[in-house]
């Protein structure tokens, strides 16, 4: 992968934070140094762990790939994680060093991580001593072990299958990057916190095919229709809270944008609405491609733009190493069209994934062997087409009712005052829960009960009765971070405190 790019272009640029870059040859030599030094003199052997605590940089880079090449997994930590979750994370994966940056210094060495490496000059200078040696192909294959809440319980770290050597590993994220529209055609812009295994993963697929990798430091609206021009950006990913947010820019700027060079916008990781998908191909135009699928199992499904248009609010169909199908609370399949939670069949696969050091949280996201869930809810319908409707661990059941939240938050997210909205359960005597909305509002908007009144009666324009929010919370901001995901328990936490619930106290949302 590197060791090719950097023979053939050595000088062009490989990855650039809009404040550091580095060429093909720089990358090549930084990460096969990292990898050298954590197996020939930082005592981490093939199979360990390594751990980086840091803000969107080039170095994120250098490091993954060094840890892929040296054999052992590496996990991006959360650093919007509290100091205690942090230290969680870092004494669960065994880390056996954590790389950070000069504001996570000090909270990783409060943590107790057993080796501490700081990026820039500690880095440099034990990148300086290592050997330059690359490393065999024949060698073990390295990887992610990203941690996410999966389907119950506190988050653990999730070890994908990996190929049996190196060289196979690379050539399977070359492959992989082609099955998914990232072919190394052009620059691909980082536009999410590298923490996450989309737009980290997603940067490295198409890196391997040749594509220098342009990160956003940190997510902002006006500033990445700047670098998709200036930098001449091909392919990106975002998730749908960056399409609202975008769609919300002066209509004046919106206007002046243009990116001739784009070709494809990776969309997933949340439910989006109709309406704001339109909007942002009306906008862009049909280069937005769909996929479904999580840390666990990878890409699962996947539609272009023309496909969406004849199918609105589809997340695709399944791709070939797959099957999708739903089923009931027993576990049984349903027919096509009816709600339940979904299941990914890995063909010939016995096992996709495990937790690390967790095997009854592997055998409860398994029906079978190579049949797992990532924990959402929806339906295949009779051409094909898999559509979410929501997470089952987000239902709320009032009077014996299923009620999805993902659903009325996209309705009340096209209110034009509205600029984020988070739907819940909250404790009800008579109907056992009752929804509510919590909502940001667009500046030039104040809370009153007139406004909350008109939300209201805007969603009951649009949904069913029994799935109108009873009550609506003005906040000053919701708490999402930059992936896109709602920390929806810190909403809800405040009415179930002290209750017997059924909403599990380790839910993660």
């Amino acid at each position: 992968m590197i060791y090719d790019h950097a023979r053939s272009r050595p000088g062009e640029l490989a990855v650039s934070d809009l404040e550091r870059w580095r060429s093909w040859a720089e990358l090549a030599d930084r990460a096969t140094r990292f990898a050298r030094f954590l197996r020939e003199e930082a005592g981490v052997a093939p199979d360990d762990r390594v751990a980086l605590l840091m803000h969107n940089r080039v170095e994120y880079v250098e490091l993954v790939v060094g840890a892929i090449l040296a054999g052992v997994w590496v996990t991006p930590i959360n650093w919007h994680l509290a100091p205690e979750e942090i230290a969680y994370v870092i004494a669960d994966s065994g880390a056996k060093w954590v790389v950070c940056d000069d504001a996570f210094e000090a909270t990783t060495r409060a943590a107790g991580a057993p080796g501490v490496l700081r990026v820039g000059g500690e880095l440099d200078a034990v990148l300086a001593s290592a050997s330059d040696e690359p490393m065999p192909g024949d060698g073990p294959a390295g990887g992610p072990m990203i941690y996410t809440s999966g389907t119950t319980g506190r988050p653990k770290g999730v070890k994908r299958a990996r190929a049996g050597s190196l060289a196979a590993a690379l050539a399977g994220q070359e492959a992989y990057g082609h099955r998914v529209g990232l072919d190394g055609s052009g620059p691909h812009l980082i536009t999410g916190p590298m923490y996450h295994a989309a737009p980290l993963m997603f940067a490295v697929y198409d890196q391997a095919n040749g594509a220098p990798i342009v990160i956003l430091p940190r997510w902002d609206e006006r500033r990445v229709l700047d670098v998709l021009t200036e930098s001449a950006i091909a392919h990106t990913h975002l998730v749908p809270t960056m399409f609202v947010r975008l769609l919300r820019l002066p209509e004046e700027v919106r206007a002046g944008f243009s990116a001739p060079r784009l070709d494809l916008v990776l969309h997933g990781a949340a439910p989006v609405s109709v309406p704001v998908k339109r909007r942002m191909i009306d906008w862009w135009g049909p280069i937005f491609v769909e996929y479904w699928g999580g840390t666990e199992g990878g890409v699962n499904t996947l539609v272009d733009t023309k496909e969406w248009l004849e199918h609105p609010g589809t997340v695709g169909r399944v791709l070939p190493a797959f099957e999708v199908f739903a089923v009931d609370d027993a576990g049984e399949r349903l027919p096509a069209g009816e709600v339940g939670q979904l299941y990914c069949h890995a063909k010939g696969q016995d096992r996709v994934f495990e937790y690390h050091d967790d095997p009854d949280k592997t055998e409860a996201a398994h029906l079978a062997p190579g049949v797992f869930t990532l924990g959402d809810v929806g339906f295949v319908d009779a051409e094909g087409w898999v559509h979410l409707v929501d997470r089952k661990s987000n239902m709320i059941i009032s009077g014996g009712v299923n009620i999805y939240p993902a659903e009325v938050e996209q309705v009340l997210q096209e209110h034009p005052a509205v600029a984020d909205v988070a739907v819940f359960g909250v404790p009800d005597d008579e109907w056992g829960e009752s929804v509510k909305a919590a909502v940001e509002l667009l500046p030039g908007f104040r809370a009153s009960p007139e406004l909350e009144a008109e939300v209201l009666a805007f969603g009951r324009e649009h949904l069913a009765g029994y799935k109108v929010p009873r009550s609506v919370d003005f906040e000053d901001a919701l708490p999402r971070h930059p992936s896109g995901k709602l920390y929806v328990r810190r909403l809800r936490e405040r009415y179930w405190a002290g209750r017997a619930t059924r909403i599990g106290s380790a839910d993660l949302g």
